[in-house]
């Protein structure tokens, strides 16, 4: 047989095959070093960022608990006078306004005035055709001179009368008829001169002047227009401008401190300034009161004269006013700005050196008093004390801090306005 044949037989049945062998151990054990790298990894990975963070968190925090340098801008107080002021919106109010009618009818025959013209009192405006009028007059001008002589001649038959009657030349009865009839004409008379300064008005009321100093507003008629007695439709109107008042108001919790003053005629200055506040238009005197309250609002109605030599507060405008009631002289003013409040309580930061020659931040509670504009009065610190201007987000007390270069000017002393 061939060997190769053997190759080929059959197992016997009692021949076994060799046994299947199991994974090894070492493979399970690599897939667990694998898991824990990986574990280790996301852990560290983890930790990193919440040591970031921590560090973040702590550097930020270090200038509020002392440990780093803030750098502030500084402002010095001063030693000074401030005004008790009362801020309030006001409105510009001519003391007089003319909106001016005709009384006559009549057509317009020349306009006098030019648009925005300054006229004084008694300067020509409009004309309306008076011809008809004058005829009118003409006549009753006529009827007075006849009725006058008619109680002329009645005055000398009067006379005449008297005479005779004193001779006993005539009876007495007709002496009283004759003056009766005296008496009746001088009535006559009276009528007809009243008809001629009747007739005499209508004239006059076709030149129509300005009946006050001020400004006319835009041209309203036209010559031709035909106008009517007692219309609605104005002819012009002028408004005073020199002098001008601001009415305004104040709260009726302030009323104790302005009615002093005006019972004893003192004289309180107001200052108008634009909307912004900040420029001043001009200075005036507070002329009265109102003699109520508004309970709508709590406040009272004030008025304030001003020259307005220059023109600048126009009818209408709006202003904001500044009522000047009190001064106080020798006060400790400071900045507004360097205030800083924790509910009720009003605090400042004032610098001083320690023993090393470090600035260091020093919490000094204050209490505010007047306030005028970016300045206010201060108790609790004294005149030339430094304090902090800003930076108050990182300040704390006790805190060191470095002085900026260019620190805040110091409040003005001396000034009672901003």
């Amino acid at each position: 047989m061939p060997e190769d044949a053997s190759k080929h037989q059959p197992l016997g049945p009692d021949h076994q095959l060799p046994a299947t062998t199991s994974p090894p151990r070492r493979g399970r054990g690599l897939k667990l070093v694998i898991w824990v790298v990986v574990l280790l990894i996301f852990a560290a990975t983890i930790w990193l960022v919440l040591r970031q963070q921590s560090d973040q968190a702590t550097t930020a925090a270090a200038p509020r608990r002392g440990g780093g340098t803030v750098t502030v801008t500084t402002a010095t107080a001063q030693k000074g006078d401030i005004g008790d002021t009362l801020d309030a919106l006001g409105t510009v109010t001519p003391v007089y306004t003319s909106s001016i009618t005709s009384q006559v009818n009549g057509i317009i025959t020349e306009v006098h005035y030019r648009e925005g013209q300054l006229v004084r009192k008694g300067d020509p405006l409009i004309d309306i055709d008076s011809r008809s009028y004058r005829a009118t007059l003409m006549q009753a001008q006529g009827t007075l001179e006849r009725d006058q002589n008619v109680l002329a001649q009645a005055k000398m038959d009067a006379q005449r009368y008297r005479d005779a009657w004193a001779r006993n030349a005539i009876p007495k009865q007709t002496l009283d008829d004759e003056e009766k009839l005296v008496l009746q004409d001088e009535g006559t008379v009276k009528i007809d001169e009243g008809t001629v300064q009747f007739d005499q008005i209508q004239v006059d009321y076709c030149h129509i002047t300005s009946p006050i100093n001020g400004r006319v507003g835009l041209r309203l008629v036209d010559p031709g227009n035909v106008v009517q007695a007692n219309g609605t439709t104005p002819l012009a109107v002028v408004t005073q401008v020199q002098p001008i008042t601001v009415i305004f108001t104040i709260p009726e919790d302030s009323l104790g401190k302005v009615e002093p003053h005006l019972r004893h005629n003192g004289h309180l200055s107001v200052t108008a300034f634009d909307r912004t506040g900040l420029n001043k238009i001009a200075d005036g005197t507070l002329l009265t009161l109102d003699n109520q309250v508004d309970t709508t609002t709590g406040t009272v109605k004030g008025r304030a004269s001003f020259t307005n030599k220059d023109g600048a507060l126009y009818p209408n405008q709006f202003v904001n006013t500044r009522l000047l009631v009190n001064t106080l002289h020798g006060a400790t003013l400071i900045p507004t700005s360097a205030i800083q409040r924790n509910g009720q309580a009003s605090f400042v930061y004032v610098l001083k050196e320690n023993a090393a020659k470090e600035n260091v931040a020093h919490m000094r509670p204050i209490k505010t008093g007047v306030s005028n504009g970016n300045i206010t009065q201060v108790t609790g610190i004294e005149p030339g004390d430094m304090v902090a201007n800003s930076s108050f987000d990182k300040l704390q007390d006790n805190a060191k801090v470095a002085i900026a270069s260019k620190p805040a000017a110091p409040p003005a002393a001396g000034s009672s306005a901003p």
